[in-house]
């Protein structure tokens, strides 16, 4: 098995980025089948995979509608990597995706700029449901309390990453070309800044300080915007550093391939499997070794 050296803050475009992911030997091809489930509080998420005999380790993974996401599985790779691990992965919807659409408001990324020029909170309903749900899986005993992890695509990324920011039970957060500027949305031209600023992902560094993160985009993505992404990160890596020093400052890696366009770079979701598995393994050990 080829051993991936762990990626530093990287700025500069890649040739090609591969390795060799410890799932790829996995034998099991098939994909858990996902089920809609509802909590007693009435939130529904799709589950992926079975309820286990023990609590396992859990993946929020964020992309579109919990329907859209058992039709499109790309967008929950990562969580099938896993799987081969014994994790369960379960997904909700994103604002104004789904059953989170209000009556009368636009769908999608539309509605996020309708809510923000409103006034309305676009991420504290998404982070309760979230909440909501991962006490359900813990109460139920699907779900290892010490082991939860989140991943996202693009807006997906955005949540995944707000979840983190507002819950310290998301130890590990991967994000995939994600958004960090909803100003670098066209859905958001003409929306006053001061509406987003503290939504946006560079303002969560002191609240993401202490947690493992890995984001990935391609060095000519326009959608979402690859500078944008670049200075997040720069500001997710600083904030860790002043949080904890040297050797002991959590991991902040981004990984900018040759890819144009708004799409995953080679391998995307394979290697945030890895990174997640990677420092949940590490942060056992060192809850091992604690006195």
């Amino acid at each position: 098995m080829t051993n991936c050296n762990r990626l530093p803050l990287l700025l500069a475009a890649t040739s090609y980025l591969w390795c060799l992911s410890p799932y790829a030997a996995a034998q099991n091809s098939d994909k858990p089948t996902m089920r809609v489930i509802s909590t007693p509080t009435g939130v529904q998420f799709g589950l992926f995979g079975k309820k286990p005999k023990t609590p396992a380790p859990t993946l929020f993974v964020f992309a579109a509608a919990i329907a859209d996401m058992n039709r499109q599985r790309i967008y929950s790779q990562a969580g099938e990597h896993l799987a081969r691990d014994g994790w369960l992965y379960v997904t909700l919807d994103p604002p104004c995706h789904g059953a989170s659409q209000r009556p009368g408001e636009p769908a999608h990324l539309v509605g996020w700029a309708h809510r923000v020029k409103q006034g309305q909170d676009l991420i504290g309903p998404f982070v309760k449901r979230c909440r909501q749900v991962l006490e359900f899986l813990i109460t139920e005993g699907y779900s290892d309390p010490a082991s939860f992890a989140a991943c996202g695509t693009s807006r997906g990324g955005f949540c995944a990453l707000h979840l983190a920011a507002a819950e310290p039970r998301i130890r590990v957060v991967t994000a995939i070309s994600p958004v960090t500027n909803l100003l670098a949305l066209r859905e958001f031209k003409g929306v006053e800044p001061r509406l987003v600023q503290e939504l946006n992902v560079a303002n969560l560094a002191q609240k993401l300080g202490t947690r493992p993160l890995w984001l990935s985009i391609g060095a000519k993505d326009q959608r979402v915007s690859t500078a944008d992404c670049t200075n997040a990160a720069r500001q997710l890596k600083a904030a860790s550093l002043r949080r904890q020093a040297g050797n002991q400052a959590a991991t902040v890696d981004l990984v900018i391939a040759p890819v144009d366009g708004h799409r995953a770079i080679p391998h995307a979701y394979k290697l945030a499997a890895q990174f997640i598995q990677q420092q949940m393994v590490r942060e056992l050990q060192l809850r091992k070794q604690a006195p």
